[in-house]
């Protein structure tokens, strides 16, 4: 591992081969659309972290700040890769950047079947919540 840094739009290309090895859902045409994640990036850099190993990007992590919480997303580490603390590297650098950002909760959606993430969360003190149901009203199918 080389070490870990703010991603630019340059990086965009990287990012969206990490999120489609690891199947995470990507919406091109909508929210994960090279303009949006430029956009995005302009607003706030330093939410945008990723590890290389060497020049290839092999983790990522993007942060969000509603004003009252800081959101841990798109959090990916490339399969080979797993089991090395790059997942805790990135989990920890962004929750940095959000606390400077004003944030004193930290929050993450992790569907129920990913044991390895649910398991870094509960590690890094992230508190499960059965009794909380997701909802959400979506403008477009790639919002």
């Amino acid at each position: 591992m080389t070490g870990i840094r703010e991603l630019t739009i340059s990086d965009y290309d990287d990012m969206v081969r990490l999120w489609e090895q690891t199947s995470m859902p990507f919406k091109p045409k909508g929210r994960d659309s090279r303009q949006e994640i430029d956009h995005q990036m302009r607003e706030n850099a330093e939410l945008f972290l990723g590890v290389f190993d060497k020049r290839m990007l092999v983790g990522v992590v993007v942060g969000s700040h509603d004003g009252r919480k800081g959101w841990i997303n798109r959090l990916a580490v490339s399969p080979e890769c797993r089991r090395r603390g790059i997942a805790q590297l990135l989990l920890a650098r962004v929750e940095k950047a959000l606390r400077k950002k004003g944030a004193r909760i930290f929050c993450a959606l992790v569907e129920e079947s990913n044991l390895e993430s649910v398991s870094l969360f509960r590690k890094r003190g992230y508190l499960v919540h059965k009794d909380i149901l997701y909802l959400s009203r979506r403008e477009g199918e790639d919002v």
